[in-house]
This record gives structure tokens, C-alpha cells and sequence, in this order.
């Protein structure tokens, strides 16, 4: 068995930082790396695409709204044409710099509000997928588990990987519990690993609620800013080693 570990990465800006990219990039297998509208700035991009080469991780792009006061969190009304170039834009961004430091990018996540308002409104989906297709067509798009948008992504000619995030709650339609609600983030790490293990080998993981949840499991993300994600990273590949599961790029099993 094989699963995919990844973590939002070069998300500090200027003085500001924010995760610990040197630590996590140890025990990851792919880094999305912010481009600069929610997180990120040129130098930060350059240094976290060089430390994911140093420790042989998979990089990819991880566009969001034009909202770096908000983080990339605040919902944004933008029109197909306008995903479509924004998420060109910043894929171009981290392109340069990958190609600066001879590397090839694996993936395309969108962030934050972006990422869950996709999965809601067709249009803004279909530009978002245009733009990372007419870019490059074997870049791999990450998106929620067994989501309408994954089939959509499918038939519009895109590689897909299915996200599972190990460190959130979900509620029993498969989104997200809100960040706001008690219990949305969770913060131990063997109740995390015992989620993580449940969604890759059982396909699924009981929600909130108490309800069964299916979920197809490629990718599994590990929120950077989360206080405990260096331990829980690393607790987590070590638990995973101990299943029989193997941890590498998404790249070299999705077809």
C-alpha cells in the first residue's frame, strides 16, 4: 500500500513565519508551497522550493484568492475566466522558481477558501482545472475525497489525487467541520493516526456524528500551522511504516 504525506509549506512572509518548514520537510513526501496571494513571498518560495530539494520532496503549487491579509480564508466572488489566470499566475510563480532549481512541479492544491468553495460553485471549479491543465496536463490536481469536483476533474482530462486531511473532523457528507465548531481540529496524535490508518486501509473513518464517512484516501495533508504538526508528522510516518504503508510522492502511483 502507498499513500502520499503533504503539508502546506512556505506560507512566511517577510518577518512573519509562519509553520517549520525545516522540520516537517523531513517527514513529508510533497509540499504545497504557497505563491505568494495568501502566504509566501519570492524569497520564501526560492528557500522552500531549495529545502524540498535537499530532503527529495515533490513540490506543488498551492494558488489562493488574492487575500493575503485574511490568509487565503475569505470567501471571494470570482468569475471562471478569473480562477482560470488566477491559479496560471501563481503556478507560473512557483514555476520559475522550480525550474531555477531544476526541478519538475508535481501538483496543483488550491488553499484555504478557494479550495472549499471549488467543491460548491461548477464555474469556479471548471477555471480552476482549465488553468492548471492548459499550464501543464500532467500536473496532478488535489482536491476533497470523492467529491462531485474529482469525477469533474476526471472527465475534463486531469491527473487526480483524493485529499484526506488527518489533523480535521469530518461531518457525515464528507466536507470539513468548520474551523469554528469544538472538535474541528484535533490535536493528538495517535487519535490522528488511528484515523489516518482507518482512512487508507477501512476507506473511511466515522464522523462527528458518529456516522460512517467514505473516503478515498491518495493524499493525506497535515495542516503546517498546526502547533503539534512536526510531532504529529512524524509519529504519524512512523505508525504508517509499522502498517505496511509506504509514504512517497503522489506522482509515482497516480496514473
Amino acid at each position: 500500500m502507498k499513500i502520499d504525506l503533504n503539508v502546506d509549506l512556505g506560507e512566511s512572509f517577510s518577518t512573519y513565519k509562519i509553520g517549520n518548514d525545516e522540520e516537517l520537510m523531513n517527514y513529508i513526501s510533497s509540499a504545497n508551497i504557497a505563491c505568494g496571494w495568501h502566504g509566501g513571498d519570492p524569497m520564501v518560495m526560492r528557500k522552500t522550493v531549495k529545502l524540498a530539494k535537499e530532503r527529495d520532496v515533490a513540490i506543488g503549487a498551492h494558488p489562493s484568492y488574492p487575500d493575503k491579509l485574511g490568509f487565503g480564508r475569505r470567501y471571494m466572488r470570482i468569475s471562471e475566466e478569473e480562477a482560470k489566470n488566477y491559479v496560471l499566475y501563481q503556478i507560473g510563480a512557483l514555476y520559475g522558481f522550480a525550474k531555477a532549481e531544476g526541478l519538475k512541479m508535481q501538483h496543483v492544491k488550491p488553499h484555504g477558501a478557494l479550495y472549499n468553495a471549488m467543491v460548491k460553485e461548477e464555474e469556479l471549479a471548471m477555471g480552476i482545472i482549465e488553468g492548471i491543465l492548459e499550464f501543464d496536463k500532467n500536473l496532478i490536481f488535489v482536491g476533497p475525497s470523492n467529491s462531485k469536483i474529482m469525477d469533474m476533474a476526471r472527465d475534463m482530462g486531469a491527473r487526480v489525487a483524493h485529499e484526506v486531511f488527518a489533523d480535521r473532523a469530518y461531518n457525515s457528507d464528507g466536507t470539513l467541520v468548520p474551523r469554528g465548531k469544538h472538535g474541528a481540529v484535533i490535536e493528538d496524535k495517535e487519535e490522528i493516526a488511528r484515523r489516518v490508518v482507518s482512512m487508507i486501509k477501512d476507506g473511511g473513518i466515522s464522523s462527528i456524528d458518529g456516522k460512517w464517512v467514505e473516503l478515498k484516501a491518495d493524499t493525506i495533508c497535515i495542516h503546517g500551522d498546526n502547533p503539534n504538526a512536526v510531532e504529529i508528522a512524524k509519529y504519524l510516518r512512523e505508525i504508517l511504516k509499522d502498517e505496511g504503508i509506504e509514504i512517497v510522492p503522489m506522482g509515482e502511483f497516480i496514473r
